[in-house]
């Protein structure tokens, strides 16, 4: 019996295709599209590589692209996701071929159109996701090459935000989300307290960080130890630094829907009072 039926061809080198438990599959290979027709049947010796698309607007997004696309950029395409899944030896969420297509798409259009591509949260993504970065910027030197086109560095935050998705598993929305809350909550510091942080230095490094993992342990919905008796001593002594803190947590919280706790102000106020200290 065969391994694979034949539905629909999406290019020379793509098809879709059911496999002997009826789920619906994207196979990869060379000339596949060309050599099977609609209801043949594929060996799986023809397959360099398929994935299921279980969400059916993710299907549809995909036979909607895919026969669009110029073959031989669609394979550069597909090769950068095979870079992402080598570098992070985890098996990707499915959605990226998908994500990370569009995406793609839509920045060389832009790249050919002469529009700006701009990212306000590069400094912050480099930072957050390091090996995401990494990967991407490969990426971006890989189709740089083979395209013969010239993405710029901003692309590269973007594209390490669908890495990030494809590897934890996570909303790209909900990865873009936090990082402008974390720029969003940066740049309301430097107005509070009047000062400039260094993007370069470590101090900025450690404060991105730093509301990283507070978020991350507010999503989790993680409960830290509270410190009553060093609360009330940062309220009395650091007065500043303790009201910001608590104004940003009133913004986390707004904007996660979570509860905060006054722990984690606590320590906020600790890391803004050095920050204070320092700049001041």
């Amino acid at each position: 019996m065969s391994d694979f039926i034949v539905k629909k061809p999406l290019n020379n080198n793509v098809l879709i295709a059911q496999d002997n438990y009826q789920n619906e599959v994207v196979l990869i290979g060379s000339g596949i599209g060309f050599n099977f027709k609609e209801n043949d049947s594929v060996e799986e010796e023809f397959v360099e590589k398929l994935f299921v698309l279980r969400d059916q607007e993710q299907q549809d997004q995909y036979k909607k692209i895919v026969p669009q696309i110029d073959e031989y950029l669609l394979q550069k395409i597909i090769d950068s996701i095979n870079m992402i899944q080598k570098r992070s030896s985890e098996i990707l969420n499915e959605k990226v071929h998908v994500a990370l297509t569009d995406h793609l798409l839509f920045a060389i259009n832009r790249l050919e159109k002469g529009m700006a591509i701009i990212n306000p949260f590069l400094s912050e993504t480099k930072i957050l996701y390091p090996l995401e970065y990494e990967i991407a910027a490969d990426i971006v030197d890989f189709l740089n090459q083979q395209l013969d086109i010239n993405l710029p560095d901003g692309e590269i935050g973007f594209i390490a935000l669908h890495v990030h998705s494809a590897i934890y598993n996570r909303k790209i929305s909900d990865i873009n989300r936090y990082s402008q809350l974390i720029t969003q909550l940066i740049n309301i510091i430097e107005t509070k307290l009047s000062i400039k942080i260094d993007r370069a230095g470590i101090e900025y490094i450690r404060l991105v960080r730093h509301i990283r993992y507070t978020i991350d342990r507010l999503v989790e919905g993680e409960v830290v130890q509270e410190p009553k008796k060093i609360a009330e001593l940062l309220k009395t002594e650091y007065p500043i630094c303790y009201n910001l803190s608590w104004k940003l947590m009133k913004i986390i919280q707004q904007t996660l829907k979570k509860p905060v706790y006054e722990a984690e102000a606590v320590y906020l106020t600790m890391h803004l009072q050095r920050l204070y200290q320092k700049y001041e």
